[in-house]
């Protein structure tokens, strides 16, 4: 199974406006893949709509989120359906500090139905940590029956790595990301500490050209 577990929609302020459910879903099916993930910056609001856009092509599409956690560390969130995903996005909003969006700056942040229509743009900064931890966070999505894998940990920046120095093995992670800046081979040569975790490997793709 072909997969793409990293994708922003236009929710995210960073991502191009033009990931949009359907342009998402049809690219991923032009690149052959089965499966694929949107993980929007600390909100699961467009996961229903690329949900149901991916259903009627065929297409498995698993709803997240990217949370930034109170040590700046970017976690990506996996549930078995977008209610969960949505109710984990609410209370993940709660955890925001209040600033206001400056979309010149950061980009919209834009809320979508299944025909690619802007129903909400979201105006609270979406970019910004939580003020939940890490073991806070795990226990809050393990309650809703998903899964967290630490993101891009091979990167500089926002990774558990670079933040913590290492993966502390009392969070439980079973699988670690790595992004498109890296190989497999490359990664388990340089850190043959981390054998026992699966790796996987995502686009976190912020422009539909750059997903899988």
């Amino acid at each position: 199974m072909r997969s793409d577990l990293h994708i922003h929609t236009a929710l995210s302020p960073c991502a191009d406006e033009d990931m949009t459910p359907n342009n998402i879903v049809n690219m991923a099916k032009l690149n052959g893949l089965d499966m694929i993930g949107i993980t929007d910056h600390n909100s699961a609001l467009n996961c229903r709509a690329v949900f149901e856009c991916g259903e009627k092509v065929g297409l498995k599409v698993i709803s997240g989120l990217e949370i930034t956690s109170s040590e700046e560390v970017h976690l990506l969130c996996y549930f078995q359906d977008w209610k969960s995903a949505e109710a984990f996005g609410t209370e993940i909003f709660k955890g925001l500090p209040c600033i206001k969006n400056k979309p010149y700056i950061f980009g919209e942040q834009l809320v979508m139905n299944i025909h690619d229509e802007v129903v909400e743009k979201v105006e609270n900064l979406l970019l910004s940590a939580v003020s939940y931890s890490i073991q806070e966070i795990i226990e809050m999505v393990e309650l809703l029956g998903g899964e967290v894998v630490p993101a891009h940990i091979d990167r500089d920046s926002y990774s558990i790595i670079s933040n913590l120095g290492t993966v502390p093995e009392e969070y439980g992670f079973k699988k670690l990301e790595i992004s498109t800046a890296c190989t497999f081979e490359s990664f388990r040569e340089k850190h043959p500490e981390f054998a026992k975790y699966q790796i996987i490997q995502s686009s976190d793709a912020h422009y539909l050209h750059q997903i899988f």
